[in-house]
This record gives C-alpha cells, sequence and structure tokens, in this order.
C-alpha cells in the first residue's frame, strides 16, 4: 500500500518542481549576468571615445571581425587546427600522466625514483620547452601537440599522485579483511577514492592545455587562433587579436563545461554539498 502512494505521489512532485523551474535563477542566467555587464559598459566605453578604439575596439566591431572571417571560410580551419592540437595533446598528456601517476601513487619504490625529476620539470615555463621541441621535433604538429601535452600532464599527474596517496589507511585494512587481492583493493578502493582527485585534474589538464597551445603557435605557427593573434600584432589589428581571445574563452569553456558534467556524473554517488542540493 505504501509503495503504491509513493509511486501515486513521485509523478505529481516531479511534475510540480518541473513547473517551478524559474530561468532567471540558473546557473546559465546568473553566470551570464558578469559577463554581459562588462560587454555593455565595455560597448559604451569604446563608444563614448573613453578608451581608444586602437587599443580597445568595441566588442560590436571585435563580433564583425569574427563573422566576417567566418562567412569568408577563412576562421573554420584557424578553429579546426587549434582544437586538433589540444585534443591531441590533451590525450597524449593524459595517458601519459595516468601511468606515470598512478605507478608513483601506488610503488614507492616508483615516486622515490621518478617523482623528484618529474617535480623539477614542472617548474620549467613553457616558454622555455619551445624551442628544445624545436630542434628535436621540428617546426611541424608533432612539436606543438607534444607542449600541450606537457602542459596537460602535470595538474593530472600531481592529483592522481595525491589521490592515491590520500586514500584512508582504514579502508586499506577493510579490504585486507576481506582477503582482496591487489586488483580488488585498485579497483573497489583506491580507484573510487581517488577518482575525484583524478577528474580535478584533468580539467585543470586542459585549462593547461589551452594555455599551452597558444605558446605553441604564437611561435612558429601557420594556422591557428594563436597565429590570428600574432598576424594581428603585425597587422595592428587588435580586433583581431581580442576575437581571438573571446574564442579561446569560449571554446576554453565549453570543453570545461563538457568535463564538469562528466564529472558531476560520475562523482553522483559522493555524499557531497553539490550533490545534495
Amino acid at each position: 500500500m505504501s509503495s503504491q502512494s509513493e509511486t501515486a505521489v513521485r509523478p505529481s512532485v516531479e511534475s510540480h518542481e518541473k513547473t517551478n523551474f524559474n530561468p532567471f535563477t540558473s546557473n546559465l542566467f546568473i553566470g551570464s549576468l558578469l559577463p554581459i555587464v562588462l560587454i555593455i559598459v565595455w560597448e559604451i566605453a569604446s563608444r563614448s571615445g573613453w578608451v581608444a578604439p586602437y587599443l580597445l575596439p568595441a566588442p560590436s566591431v571585435v563580433l564583425e571581425e569574427i563573422v566576417g572571417m567566418a562567412q569568408e571560410g577563412e576562421l573554420w580551419g584557424h578553429i579546426s587546427i587549434t582544437l586538433y592540437r589540444v585534443f591531441a595533446g590533451f590525450l597524449l598528456g593524459m595517458a601519459a600522466a595516468t601511468i606515470l601517476g598512478a605507478a608513483t601513487g601506488y610503488i614507492s619504490i616508483v615516486e622515490k625514483v621518478l617523482d623528484p625529476m618529474l617535480q623539477a620539470l614542472r617548474a620549467i615555463p613553457s616558454l622555455a620547452w619551445v624551442p628544445l621541441f624545436v630542434l628535436w621535433i621540428g617546426i611541424g604538429e608533432a612539436s606543438k601537440i607534444t607542449l600541450v601535452a606537457v602542459g596537460v600532464f602535470f595538474p593530472i599527474y600531481l592529483n592522481l599522485t595525491s589521490g592515491i596517496q590520500g586514500v584512508d589507511r582504514k579502508l586499506i585494512e577493510v579490504g585486507r579483511m576481506y582477503h582482496f587481492s591487489s586488483l580488488q583493493q585498485i579497483r573497489k578502493i583506491i580507484f573510487p577514492a581517488a577518482l575525484p582527485s583524478f577528474l580535478v585534474g584533468v580539467r585543470s589538464g586542459l585549462s593547461l592545455g589551452w594555455m599551452f597551445v597558444v605558446a605553441a603557435e604564437l611561435l612558429g605557427a601557420s594556422q591557428g587562433l594563436g597565429y590570428l593573434m600574432v598576424f594581428g600584432q603585425n597587422t595592428s589589428s587588435p580586433e583581431l587579436v581580442i576575437g581571438s581571445i573571446v574564442l579561446f574563452a569560449i571554446f576554453g569553456k565549453i570543453t570545461d563545461e563538457i568535463l564538469k558534467r562528466i564529472q558531476t556524473r560520475t562523482l553522483r554517488w559522493q555524499d557531497s554539498i553539490e550533490n545534495s542540493v
């Protein structure tokens, strides 16, 4: 009887929640308020002459430049090659970071041998790798993808290593009480406990991948959004430079939002503040 009443009540509750949805309180609307206000202030400041147009053109001028390049078909080639470099470097860096991070976090001797060298390499600035990769690999796509992979590697490696090493020792003891094998401990205890840190590292790694692709395309590229920035600088076209920066921000936000949704769905089992709302 109670189960029948619950099934009868549940649809009415769900429909009530749907009808009470308010778009003005949604995350998308609230998150868009500040950018919209800044764009309006920016447009007014540029149109009123408060800021020199050759230094900071109005958003409408920047949008006109982007739309014009898109209509001519020139923009899509630059976007596609940049996306290719980011995603190829992201997959390569994530694969290497997952293997080395898991080994460093789980095997103490590997941490003692490998971690000090990787921590030293992490301190090297991104632009310092560019001439070395050009000498080793050449000026083609391989050097640019490798540079992006280096940027992606370290956040994922650090978060995965700390996530594995931060697993509660009591959970490991419980696994031993149940006579779990090493593989069962990894699959049932260590992997779920380290997964939140790993996913945070993946998001951080992707954001750094977007930063490193700019460094890769600023030097020795003939295509890409970073190349457009250099071209705009050389031709004194601030609207092209700002337009490229805006496109980087848009695609960076889109890819991060995709990873954030994956993270939320994957960690739905977690008893966290986000899942309780």
